[in-house]
């Protein structure tokens, strides 16, 4: 009968295999695992460009200028956005900028203020 494959915590691979009492091994990365751990450590973490861990409420400041569809001028560097909120996604925040709205920013053009 063959085990029950899981997909790695670490890669996303899905050829996870279980290696032992309640570890599993992942043959792509080398990534060893309990499934029971990793339930537990399943919160959103996404890192600015300095590589800083943001949270929901953070400020950030923009450190390029991002052009903005439909708007006549583009996001200027040096922007600070308040209280932000990390979603899933490409665009993984979410935010109210002053004369632009609420929109989506990536993380990698913002650094924690």
């Amino acid at each position: 009968m063959p085990e029950e494959m899981k997909q790695c915590p670490n890669c996303s691979s899905p050829y996870g295999y279980a290696s032992g009492d309640d570890t599993y091994t992942c043959p792509e990365c080398g990534n060893e695992w309990n499934p029971n751990e990793v339930a537990e450590d399943t919160e959103l973490k996404v890192v600015d460009s300095n590589g800083n861990v943001l949270q929901d409420g953070d400020t950030v400041v923009v450190i390029k200028d991002l052009p903005v569809k439909g708007a006549p001028k583009p996001v200027k560097a040096g922007t600070k956005v308040k209280n932000i909120r990390l979603t899933d996604g490409d665009h993984n925040i979410d935010c109210k900028i002053d004369g632009f709205g609420s929109m989506g920013l990536k993380s990698e053009f913002v650094r924690k203020a």
